[in-house]
């Protein structure tokens, strides 16, 4: 697996386990956020951090297929 994939895999993975994952973590407490339970600022708070992580995965996945890109137009012929 390359690095580029790898990141990419750990980015998408991010979201998924702070979702899921981690609501025995913060379960037992109930403060407040801005006026709203702990539990629904996180999940609130993940939507953009969400789209966040995809635009980092985008922004790899942009340079790893314009670095192939080159690479392959400099080993053809003109």
């Amino acid at each position: 697996m390359s690095r580029t994939r790898f990141l990419a895999l750990l980015l998408t993975s991010i979201p998924f386990v702070a979702v899921c994952f981690t609501v025995p973590l913060w379960d037992r407490v109930y403060p407040l956020v801005f006026g709203l339970p702990f539990n629904l600022a996180w999940l609130i708070g993940w939507i953009p951090l969400s789209s966040l992580c995809m635009a980092g995965v985008y922004q790899l996945r942009k340079r790893s297929e314009q670095s192939r890109a080159s690479s392959s137009s400099k080993g053809a012929p003109q």
